[in-house]
């Protein structure tokens, strides 16, 4: 490795260490990922570096899948990878809009309605299979924002809510790992055809199972989940066109990969089709809402919706997968992997992965392994227990993936009290999974 690569390097590390020291810092995570990705560009660049495309082919020889590296000029890679990563981002920005405008729509307080127990234990089972269902269809992130306002309503004591909040985490991530469309890395897999819908659900739906059912079953039996609970009496208003447009939304977003298995186009455009169907009806409610009110003027959905997207949230992912596709161009990732596998082998790989998902941000770790090892071929099982190991790892720190910093910061949870209370539910969730995807592939 010369001085230029060695910077590019050191370049990623000091970005990435900023990132994680975020709430040290008093500084968005955005900030770090675009500084290092237009900072390792440019060095790419006034070096003149030459950059690389990992190339998958089938060896003549042997006829195995092989991956090699192949030159080609400095604007056509990086409009590949740029490419590459917009397909990821319209597809977020499709998938966010149309929870935006359900929420609008005050869809999700249909939820509450199948909510009807007034016991801790039957409450944590309710909301752990909600949470692994929403997870799936909405992605665990919003999931978790979705079931924690919804706790509000019904729990009043805040250590209580502090207890569902954390099996919520588990779970949702539990969820979000065996579908297309539950956990960004899961998606980043899914349109990097590394993974194929119908294989990921048979591959990964019953080690999640495993990794949601074992740590809910334990904690049933633990104090905090035993008595009664008092919800508060409400009376707030409904939409009458919530519910409607919540089962609307789910049923586009879940139609995403149908509409990939029957086109094969790519998944952004099925979500932007969906997208569009769902503002039709978005416009059309909302006109007859307003049109029944005095006072009130007209205000699209659809640009409430835009207006409310996560926008920091999409940069963070450009600057993170831009600059691993940097080190990616470079040769580094590919030459890594072969190390790795030469070393270790591939699986203790991925369950170290699956570890160090709980300490760093998972999409990097899923981004570089997808660059590491091309010679496996799509739905590799590989694949699909880094698909697991990424999405469920995080739940063993509440800084592991971003279902667990949103409720920390929503419900104000210690560090060191989900640490004391949680993370081992969690790493006995991750290691069933773990135990149920190898009995799998004996």
């Amino acid at each position: 490795m010369g001085v230029i690569e060695l910077t590019v390097v050191i370049i990623f590390i000091l970005g990435y260490l900023a990132i994680t020291l975020e709430h040290n810092l008093k500084i968005d995570k955005l900030v770090p990922a675009l500084l290092m990705m237009g900072a390792a560009w440019a060095v790419v660049a006034v070096s003149h570096l030459p950059v690389f495309e990992i190339i998958s082919e089938i060896n003549e020889t042997t006829g195995k899948l092989e991956g090699k590296l192949e030159s080609n000029e400095l604007e056509s890679i990086l409009i590949h990878h740029f490419g590459k990563t917009c397909e990821i981002l319209i597809f977020l920005i499709g998938a966010m809009t149309i929870v935006e405008i359900i929420d609008y729509f005050d869809g999700f307080s249909t939820i509450k309605k199948f909510i009807k127990t007034n016991k801790k234990r039957k409450l944590l089972w309710i909301v752990a299979i909600l949470a692994f269902i929403l997870s799936a269809i909405i992605d665990n992130l919003t999931a978790t924002i979705v079931l924690i306002t919804i706790l509000r309503k019904l729990v009043t004591s805040k250590e209580d809510r502090l207890w569902f909040t954390g099996m919520i985490i588990i779970t949702a991530n539990a969820g979000g790992a065996w579908s297309p469309i539950g956990d960004v890395t899961t998606t980043m897999l899914w349109m990097g055809e590394k993974v194929t819908t119908l294989h990921l659900i048979e591959y990964l739906i019953l080690p999640s199972l495993a990794c949601m059912v074992v740590p809910t079953f334990i904690a049933s039996y633990l104090p905090a989940f035993k008595g009664e609970f008092e919800a508060p009496i409400s009376d707030e208003k409904t939409n009458p066109y919530g519910a409607r447009m919540l089962y609307i939304g789910l049923l586009l977003i879940v139609a995403v990969p149908v509409f990939k298995t029957l086109t094969h186009l790519p998944p952004y455009m099925g979500m932007m089709l969906s997208l569009g169907i769902f503002t039709i009806f978005a416009e059309y409610f909302s006109n007859r809402t307003f049109s029944l009110a005095d006072n009130e003027s007209h205000h699209s959905p659809v640009h409430r919706a835009l207006g409310r997207i996560e926008m920091p949230s999409l940069l963070f992912f450009l600057g993170i997968l831009m600059t691993v596709a940097a080190l990616e161009s470079l040769g580094m990732i590919f030459k890594f992997g072969e190390y790795v596998v030469a070393g270790i082998g591939t699986n203790p790989f991925i369950l170290i992965l699956g570890g160090a998902s709980a300490i760093v941000d998972n999409v990097p770790l899923v981004a570089a392994s997808m660059g590491m090892f091309p010679n496996m071929g799509i739905d590799a099982p590989e694949w699909h227990l880094i698909a697991y190991a990424a999405g469920t790892g995080g739940s063993m720190l509440i800084i592991g993936s971003a279902a667990g910093v949103v409720a920390m910061g929503m419900e104000k949870i210690s560090f060191f009290w989900y640490l004391k209370k949680i993370a081992w539910l969690a790493l006995v969730g991750y290691i069933a999974g773990i135990g149920v995807f190898y009995l799998m592939h004996l």
